[in-house]
């Protein structure tokens, strides 16, 4: 099976795997709608035993897990998947104990959030532990001549650096992620900018503009969606 940093490399469209380990069925079908619109592969567990099963039978890039479950507490279920393998783990929880924090990572999770949470949020962190946790191999993404490291911040169009802000970065990041997809201003704004900026939206525009001009050479190009927004693409 393909890790996820492969199928990017190779630019074959298998989308991140992530396994929904939450027993309220309105919370974990409002996770799948998030997830899934973002292009992931999810599956629901309702139990900790579903989810052990699961893991079983299949490799997953992330879990994300409720800590209270019907059978098996959510902490019982982190450490006996510890026994199987290494997935990134994010830990939800209404619980707002720092003990429970405290344990979760010390089993093993990547990060944690506590209930009610903001979905950008929860998409936020879910993009930061696949970038962080994927694997021994590089962190780097290729679109034709045009390479972004991920870990580092660095791209590079046919080998030669190019210096770009923490903005461009991000907003170049977030489509390359998923070539081809189209995201509107307002999607890109919360994603790069947070849920909680206020701003304009041609303020992606004008971002927009400098990565088309400092791209220029890479054959991976920013297209303009009419009436929709925009997405990348590489010849």
């Amino acid at each position: 099976m393909l890790t996820l940093h492969e199928a990017i490399r190779r630019q074959q469209p298998v989308p991140p795997s992530i396994l929904v380990m939450e027993d309220e069925m309105s919370v974990a079908k409002g996770l799948e709608v998030v997830l899934s619109e973002e292009g992931y592969a999810v599956d629901l567990a309702m139990t900790g035993h579903d989810a052990l099963d699961y893991f079983s039978k299949k490799e997953f890039d992330l879990l994300v897990a409720d800590l209270r479950l019907p059978d098996i507490d959510g902490l019982e279920v982190l450490k006996r998947l510890r026994r199987l393998g290494r997935t990134p783990v994010l830990m939800l929880s209404a619980r707002r104990e720092d003990i429970d924090k405290i344990l979760g990572l010390e089993l093993g999770a990547d990060d944690y959030l506590t209930k009610p949470f903001n979905p950008y949020e929860l998409l936020a962190r879910v993009k930061a532990i696949l970038r962080r946790c994927g694997g021994t191999a590089p962190n780097q993404l290729e679109l034709g001549r045009l390479r972004i490291d991920t870990a580092g911040h660095e791209v590079k169009v046919g080998g030669k650096p190019i210096e770009l802000r923490s903005k461009e970065f991000a907003l170049l990041l977030a489509l390359a992620e998923q070539p081809g997809v189209v995201f509107s201003r307002e999607k890109l704004l919360n994603q790069v900018w947070g849920y909680d900026y206020y701003g304009d939206t041609r303020t992606v525009d004008v971002h927009i503009a400098h990565l088309r001009t400092k791209l220029d050479g890479s054959s991976a190009q920013i297209e303009t969606v009419w009436g929709v927004g925009y997405k990348i693409t590489a010849n």
